[in-house]
C-alpha cells in the first residue's frame, strides 16, 4: 500500500484503525504501534527498523496526546473493557507515517489490516486527532 493510499483511503470514514486481524490474548485486536513495540521487545527488529521504530514513536509522542497520560483509566478493562484507540481521517499528518509501521510488519510476516468506521464503538476519551471505544459488543 502506498502512503498516499493510507492516507487517501483513511479519508473516507469518519475513524481510522490500523490492527491485526489476530485477537491478542487479552481478547482484543492489537494495533499497529503495540505490534511493532511488540516485535522490538522480542529482539525482532532490525537496526535500521529499529531506528525508524525510535524517531517514529518519539515523533508521535510529541505529536499527539497519549490519552492514558490524560485519563489513566481511559484503558481500564474493569472500567472500559477493550477499550482501543483509532485515528481521526482528518488527522492525515498522524496517518501518513503508519505505512512505515506496515512495512516492519510486512517484513517480518505479521499482518495488519486498516479498518474505517463512522461509528467503531461507545466513545471513552475525544481530542482532536483520535478517539478511544469501547467497541460495541465488548
Amino acid at each position: 500500500m502506498r502512503d498516499d493510499e493510507t492516507v487517501e483511503t483513511a479519508q473516507a470514514a469518519e475513524f481510522v484503525r490500523f490492527q491485526s486481524p489476530v485477537r491478542h490474548e487479552r481478547g482484543h485486536f492489537p494495533g499497529v504501534f503495540v505490534l511493532v513495540n511488540g516485535l522490538a521487545r522480542e529482539g525482532k527488529l532490525t537496526p535500521e527498523q529499529e531506528r525508524f521504530r525510535r524517531a517514529n514513536n518519539d515523533w508521535y509522542d510529541a505529536a499527539y496526546p497519549t490519552p492514558s497520560k490524560v485519563d489513566p483509566t481511559v484503558y481500564d478493562p474493569e472500567i472500559t473493557p477493550g477499550a482501543v484507540a483509532w485515528f481521526k481521517s482528518t488527522a492525515t499528518h498522524l496517518i501518513e507515517r503508519v505505512p512505515g509501521y506496515l512495512e516492519i510488519l510486512d517484513a517480518h510476516g505479521v499482518e495488519c489490516r486498516m479498518l474505517r468506521s463512522s461509528d467503531p464503538g461507545r466513545v471513552v476519551y475525544e481530542d482532536d486527532f483520535q478517539v478511544v471505544v469501547v467497541p460495541y459488543g465488548a
